[in-house]
């Protein structure tokens, strides 16, 4: 197991490496700061994106209460603590990093916008690990995965104007997860959960895509940008209720193991047709004849 662990991470740096060598470096767009909706209400600039960051907050916050209130969401291991934790804290700095770009849109500004998202991406995959492949191993990596996503905002966003480790920091949990949720045996129930988060995720990428398609849409009611914020909140709302919800599974199977056996079931349950016997019996027909 040592050594496929090594081999795995070796494996890992090694592609990052060969990624960021063979590729060029993508620097941040100035176009990417002008949001469709710039409308300022009560003086606040870019009011519905600034004031639509703060669903972050709250979902943060309970989340982060609700993992320490008499043990409500049934965290069985240290790590999965530490990992939720800092999940949950991520989301609530969300609301202020994003607030606060928003206010006034630049490329400084974004890496307080981006850095909290970070820290919840990089959480969420030490859970994975802590829960569907190693505790110890994935506790040890919690700290490593968030130091590395610092790093990897700092790199893109402060020193070299690159967004390619941002890039994989994105979309490498996004495709990652969902894979884990549907391979690897959960320890708990209601793994379904993080699908559907995983497919707010992807939502709030079109969204963000279309920000202002959506916008002329609309008729000038709301951006793509502005739907997104509400969206990307749903992630850390469903693995909340995901939390409350669950309980530790006395058999560990995959969400593809589950879904072979039900689909067994409904094909045995289709060839089961009951058989029906009928007996015909032959009663003699008198004809009568009138003259």
């Amino acid at each position: 197991m040592k050594k496929r662990t090594a081999l795995a991470w070796g494996v890992a740096i090694i592609c990052f490496v060969v990624q960021m060598l063979i590729t060029s470096a993508i620097p941040q767009s100035e176009e990417y700061h002008d949001f469709a909706d710039q409308r300022s209400y009560f003086g606040i600039p870019n009011t519905l994106n600034v004031i639509l960051s703060f669903p972050f907050l709250v979902v943060g916050l309970i989340g982060v209460v609700l993992c320490y209130y008499e043990n409500y969401f049934k965290l069985s291991l240290r790590g999965e603590l530490c990992g939720w934790t800092f999940f949950f804290i991520g989301v609530a700095a969300v609301a202020i990093g994003s607030s606060y770009y928003h206010l006034q849109p630049n490329d400084a500004r974004l890496v307080w916008d981006r850095l909290p998202m970070t820290v919840a991406y990089t959480s969420v995959i030490a859970i994975f690990m802590i829960e569907r492949v190693d505790s110890r191993k994935g506790t040890f990596c919690i700290i490593p995965l968030l130091l590395a996503g610092v790093v990897n905002i700092l790199y893109g966003g402060k020193f070299f104007d690159d967004l390619r480790p941002y890039a994989l920091v994105q979309f490498v949990p996004f495709i990652a997860i969902p894979v884990m949720a549907i391979l690897l045996p959960p320890m708990y129930t209601h793994s379904t959960y993080w699908l559907w988060a995983a497919g707010f995720y992807l939502l709030t990428k079109i969204e963000e895509a279309a920000d202002k398609p959506i916008y002329n849409l609309t008729h000038h009611i709301v951006s793509g940008h502005t739907i997104k914020h509400l969206c990307a909140s749903m992630v850390p709302v469903f693995l909340t209720l995901m939390l409350a919800k669950r309980d530790v599974l006395e058999e560990r199977l995959s969400l593809l193991q589950m879904w072979r056996i039900s689909w067994s079931k409904v094909k045995e349950n289709g060839t089961n047709v009951e058989n029906v016997s009928c007996n015909y019996s032959v009663v003699p027909v008198t004809a009568e004849y009138h003259t």
